[in-house]
C-alpha cells in the first residue's frame, strides 16, 4: 500500500497534557503498543521492520530530514509477528540501528497521533496527517498538522528534523 504522509515529529515532556487535549477532542484511543523498529542498510530511503503488539509492519519510506511538517512517501507492507522476515532482512541487508519504544496511538478522522517513549532518547510527540493514496491533498495534509502543532502548542525549538533511528545513531 502506497500513500503520503505529512508529519511532524517534536520532544515532548508533557504527555499528560497531549493525552488531555486528545481526549477533550474524541480522539481515538488505540492502545498502547511496544515496538521494535529494525532498520536496515539500504541504499534509497529507510526499511525498518515494525514488530509489535498492535502494528507489525515492513515500511519503506522516503523523507527528507527537516523541522516542522516534512512531506513521507511511504509503501507499507503488512507482516505477522515473529514471520521469520527480520532474519531474511538481517542476512540480505545488515542491521543499522535498533529503535524501541512504547507508543500510545490515537486517531481524529485521518490524523493519527504517537506519544512515544523511546529507549535511549526520551518522549516525543508525533502528528501524522495521512493521505489515502500518492495523490492526497498535500495541502490539506499539511494544513492539518498546522492546526495540531498550534493545538498542542509546541515551541519551534521542539521540532525535529530526523527520525529516531538517526537520533540514536548520532548518539553511538
Amino acid at each position: 500500500m502506497q500513500h503520503v504522509n505529512i508529519e511532524i515529529k517534536a520532544a515532548c515532556k508533557d504527555h499528560d497534557r497531549i493525552r488531555e487535549i486528545l481526549e477533550n477532542h474524541q480522539a481515538d484511543f488505540k492502545g498502547i503498543d511496544h515496538q521494535v523498529d529494525t532498520y536496515f542498510r539500504v541504499t534509497s530511503g529507510r526499511l525498518k521492520l515494525r514488530e509489535g503488539n498492535i502494528e507489525n509492519n515492513l515500511i519503506h519510506y522516503v523523507r527528507e530530514n527537516q523541522e516542522g511538517p516534512k512531506q513521507a512517501d511511504i509503501t507499507l507492507f503488512k507482516t505477522a509477528f515473529g514471520s521469520g522476515l527480520k532474519d531474511i532482512l538481517t542476512k540480505s541487508l545488515g542491521i543499522l540501528t535498533v529503535v524501541d519504544k512504547l507508543r500510545e496511538i490515537y486517531f481524529i478522522g485521518n490524523v493519527k497521533f504517537h506519544l512515544d517513549k523511546v529507549e535511549g532518547l526520551g518522549t516525543f510527540v508525533e502528528i501524522e496527517a495521512i493521505g489515502e493514496d500518492e495523490n492526497a491533498d498535500k495541502e490539506q495534509l499539511l494544513r492539518q498538522c498546522h492546526h495540531y502543532l498550534t493545538l498542542f502548542g509546541i515551541p519551534d525549538e521542539d521540532l525535529i528534523a530526523g527520525s529516531y533511528s538517526d537520533m540514536l545513531l548520532s548518539v553511538k
